[in-house]
């Protein structure tokens, strides 16, 4: 093979694997982090000492930073790559209005949502109270912002909806780019999985947050105890 032709091959294969190394980052590992992120945030179901145990408290602060690292890398590189196709698409819903065209651009829309929800997330839950404030952010605050703050709520219902449709639908565009789904009835055999998955994951994320709102009903406006 020529040296114009090696070069030719290799200028093709980039954009796929950069697609994939997008992908495999959204995948691994932040799908992991994800669903263990939202398992140990149902221990809200046993109050806050539970909770504070799970979300908030690490073995040592290298644990602490190594998890940071682990979670903000990945998302940092799979954002810019989101954001590269996002700006880069060129939508045909309206001359091919199909349920394929309907789930790639809801797909993208909810992408933008998550990164505003995981960004303020992130700030407020994660690095404001630790650099600001000098401690982790306390169950009573989360929960008293669900039960008397309704943008919170909101914004926690919607930011957690989105979260969850971008990570299923994700998984079946990873299968996709990587192969393992290389057939339209492959795909179609996996729609249900994807759908099952969205569903558990909003159910654990909204169940949290139902937790959270029941229990900030403990808690005055202010944060005070009123029981």
């Amino acid at each position: 093979m020529s040296t114009q032709a090696t070069a030719e091959a290799i200028t093709d294969r980039t954009p796929l694997l950069k697609s994939r190394l997008g992908s495999f980052l959204a995948v691994v590992p932040l799908s992991i982090w994800v669903i263990n992120h939202l398992w140990d945030n149902l221990s809200a179901f046993y109050g806050a000492t539970a909770w504070e145990k799970s979300v908030t408290e690490y073995a040592n602060p290298f644990a602490q930073a190594f998890t940071f690292i682990i979670v903000m890398l990945p998302l940092l590189i799979h954002t810019a790559w989101g954001l590269v196709r996002i700006f880069s698409m060129k939508p045909n819903n309206l001359a091919y209005n199909n349920y394929g065209n309907l789930k790639y651009i809801v797909q993208r829309v909810a992408g933008l949502g998550v990164l505003a929800f995981l960004g303020a997330h992130i700030w407020l839950a994660f690095l404001h109270p630790r650099l600001v404030e000098g401690h982790a952010e306390p169950f009573m605050d989360i929960a008293r912002e669900m039960h008397y703050h309704g943008p919170t709520l909101m914004v926690y219902l919607l930011g957690t909806l989105g979260t969850a449709y971008h990570l299923a639908n994700g998984l079946q565009t990873f299968g996709m780019g990587w192969g393992i789904l290389a057939s339209d009835r492959s795909m179609r055999r996996f729609e249900p999985i994807s759908i099952l998955i969205f569903l558990i994951l909003l159910a654990m994320s909204w169940g949290t947050i139902y937790a959270l709102y029941t229990a900030g009903a403990a808690y005055g406006p202010a944060g005070l105890d009123v029981g």
